[in-house]
């Protein structure tokens, strides 16, 4: 039952209404090229270097017992005189995530706020996430989901929350799996399932410049959800220019098809003109 976790924010503003802790967790089944968390895609702990910090100095190499493959044991990080290794990915019981959430619940509760679980994709573990919700209580719960699971599994977990906030990238299958290397048959079902599910939900859109940014894939997009009783909103997101900046710490390489110092179309109107509150973030 324990989750494997690479980050506990708290006080974060952007993962749904009002202040939130948000847990994110390891693993992802996409490789989306625009991905700003590369430490969260692989489902095992992974070595992440800050190289701004690193002197080159050789003790983590000195201590290493593993030179040829990394096995994340942290005596390197352990070693390091500049603290600029870290093991992305720690195992955690349910109770002590909720405890993480839990020592500030007034606050969370006053600004409308609650946790978020996100990653990653936080429904590759969801029994981890279900018993977490259930650990909290009263606390507001939100997920945060490529959506991109069974039904069986998007539907237990979607129940056990107050919350989506679920991202729609790309209607094209073809060119879904192009850029993440999935089709996308199971979100759009799991969408459907979403919309009839009595569920309060946003839809997110991370914009990728001549990927996903035309008016014919985001006027696809809002005809799915235009007129559903619970979507709060969607939310647009301009591409983070500083994506690449994580893949070099993480030993990995960050080589993505798209351009990458372009700003993506932000095709607002499409949303409004279908009724459906819409923000660019």
């Amino acid at each position: 039952m324990n989750g494997l976790v690479f980050d506990i924010e708290e006080f974060a503003v952007y993962d749904g209404p009002g202040i939130r802790t948000a847990i994110f967790l390891k693993g992802c089944p996409l490789g989306c090229e625009w991905c700003h968390n590369p430490e969260g895609m692989s489902p095992k702990p992974t070595r992440v270097r800050t190289l701004s910090l690193c002197a080159r100095c050789g003790v983590c190499d000195a201590v290493c017992d593993n030179p040829d493959e990394c096995s994340a044991c942290g005596k390197c990080a352990r070693a390091c005189p500049n603290s600029c290794i870290r093991i992305a990915g720690r195992w955690m019981e349910p109770e002590e995530a909720a405890r993480r959430v839990l020592r500030n619940e007034r606050l969370l509760a006053l600004s409308g706020g609650g946790v978020t679980f996100s990653g990653g994709e936080p429904l590759m573990q969801p029994d981890f996430v279900i018993e977490t919700a259930r650990a909290l209580g009263g606390v507001h719960r939100c997920i945060e989901t490529s959506g991109y699971a069974s039904v069986l599994v998007f539907e237990r977990v979607i129940d056990a929350m107050d919350f989506i906030i679920m991202d729609i990238k790309i209607i094209d299958s073809s060119v879904h799996k192009r850029y993440t290397g999935v089709d996308n048959a199971s979100i759009l079902r799991n969408l459907d399932i979403l919309i009839s599910s009595g569920k309060n939900f946003r839809i997110r859109v991370p914009l990728i410049p001549t990927v996903n940014d035309t008016r014919e894939n985001l006027r696809q997009t809002a005809g799915l959800i235009a007129g559903a009783k619970r979507l709060e909103k969607a939310e647009l997101l301009r591409y983070n220019k500083s994506a690449g900046a994580k893949y070099a710490g993480a030993g990995m390489q960050y080589n993505p098809s798209f351009p990458v110092d372009v700003d993506p179309n932000v095709y607002i109107d499409i949303f409004k003109e279908m009724g459906i509150p819409c923000d660019v973030l």
